[in-house]
């Protein structure tokens, strides 16, 4: 198996950053370093990743996280502020989080161990739409949601079409799901800015068809095997 698949296969990360792993010379082949990009690595071999050996048949964990608010989407903290990694210490497999949510985003996480999908699933040429439920400051006209469902700027960035329906309204704020492809910075909260609607509070609901349900926060669960045969299926 190739040098960087086998990295991401063990979880440690997708196989871009294994290529700059090995590159760094932080990958080492029975005791050796290697930078050589296309080592296979072959039955026997002890292969370490910063000082770590790591095992590319691992069993596969994938569970869906429920992030509350505050949370970092992180292993670890140098401002040792609370992370997505405590919420599954529990668990022997070190997990790492598929894609992001913000320190105020609350909402559906997917964390695995699983490289390979890890790095399918947030490939820009696999657009899984997640879908949030967000509650903005005022009311939300037909010509801005018009505007949500055309693409708007971001700042240099033009968003695909949104999904875009309002829940429920009132003078002072209005409920609105939001389904979006892309997973750019922030990208909910300055789509809603842009057109002149500042986001309250927001909630990933779902990943595709991984839906958060009544997951309750701060909890996990396995995620069945038809949801892993659907999320592979990208």
């Amino acid at each position: 198996m190739r040098l960087n698949k086998y990295i991401a296969t063990a979880g440690v990360c997708s196989r871009r950053k294994a290529d700059e792993l090995i590159s760094n010379g932080n990958v080492k082949i029975n005791g050796a370093v290697m930078r050589e990009m296309g080592y296979n690595v072959e039955e026997g071999d002890r292969v370490e990743v910063n000082g770590k050996p790591i095992f590319a048949e691992e069993k596969k964990i994938y569970v869906a996280v429920n992030k509350p608010l505050g949370y970092i989407t992180s292993m670890d903290d140098d401002k040792d502020r609370a992370t997505v990694a405590e919420l599954v210490s529990d668990i022997p497999e070190r997990l790492f989080p598929v894609g992001r949510l913000d320190y105020n985003t609350t909402g559906l996480l997917i964390m695995t161990n699983d490289g390979q999908l890890t790095y399918a699933l947030t490939h820009p040429k696999h657009e899984v739409y997640k879908t949030y439920v967000a509650t903005v400051a005022g009311v939300i006209s037909d010509v801005r949601l018009a505007k949500l469902r055309r693409g708007v700027d971001i700042g240099g960035f033009i968003t695909s079409p949104a999904k875009v329906r309002v829940i429920k309204q009132n003078r002072r704020s209005t409920v609105v799901e939001i389904s979006i492809r892309e997973g750019k910075n922030r990208q909910v909260r300055k789509m809603f800015k842009a057109v002149g609607n500042n986001v309250q509070a927001l909630e990933r609901v779902a990943i595709g068809d991984i839906k958060l349900g009544r997951l309750m926060e701060g909890h996990y669960r396995k995620l069945t095997r038809e949801e892993v045969e659907y999320l592979k299926s990208f």
